[in-house]
């Protein structure tokens, strides 16, 4: 068996399972974060599932690294694997994966091109900003002179950074914030910008086919 469809074997059996891993991932850090007068005991299971879920997410880069013989080249060639390996709350941005293998299973595409793109953009930027918000809260929420205090004050300033808006009134203090915030800018752009081609692309297609359609002149 070649290495590309060992991969396609090893990805298809485990990207299902590996979404699961991530949903209890953000779980279990929103648990974390948001409830820190729980018991001791379930701060400890909570980061149990945390750890739990990043070797899972570890095992399944080493595998494919160990069946891809790149060595350096897989790491450079899959970037956004190694970033959400380092950084597990990216873990939304393979929500691609996820969908192309229930697409695989169903042997053809289960919704239109422009509707996948606008689909995955959407569940991104809703898991990313909720990750974001998260982190930026944990970082900022006893820090001096923070303005975020609160989960929701951390929720307003993500929605108005995703949305490259940012009204200035809530903004991060610490260094991991400001870290973060630079990260979230980022994907706003790419993700605001992924919508935005899709749709101009949609109407121009719309545009052209009336235009084909028109009946020719007398």
């Amino acid at each position: 068996m070649d290495v590309n469809a060992r991969t396609a074997r090893w990805e298809e059996h485990v990207e299902l399972p590996l979404a699961a891993a991530s949903t209890l991932y953000l779980t279990a850090y929103a648990v974390h974060v948001l409830a820190p007068g729980m018991p001791e005991v379930w701060h400890n299971v909570c980061l149990g599932v945390l750890y739990t879920a990043w070797a899972a997410f570890a095992l399944d880069y080493a595998v494919r690294w160990r069946f891809s013989g790149r060595r350096l080249g897989f790491v450079r060639s899959h970037w956004l694997d190694t970033l959400v390996l380092v950084l597990p709350l990216l873990r939304p941005l393979r929500i691609v994966k996820a969908y192309e293998t229930v697409e695989r299973r169903h042997g053809r595409p289960l919704l239109p091109l422009y509707a996948r793109v606008v689909t995955y953009a959407g569940l991104a930027t809703v898991l990313l900003g909720f990750s974001g918000s998260l982190a930026v809260f944990q970082q900022e929420r006893y820090a001096p002179g923070a303005s975020i205090r609160t989960f929701g004050d951390s929720l307003w300033w993500t929605c108005s950074t995703l949305a490259t808006v940012g009204y200035g009134d809530v903004v991060p203090v610490t260094q991991k914030g400001r870290v973060i915030a630079v990260g979230m800018m980022a994907c706003g752009l790419a993700l605001l910008g992924a919508v935005t081609g899709s749709f101009s692309s949609w109407l121009l297609q719309v545009f052209s086919r009336e235009g084909d359609e028109r009946p020719p002149e007398r």
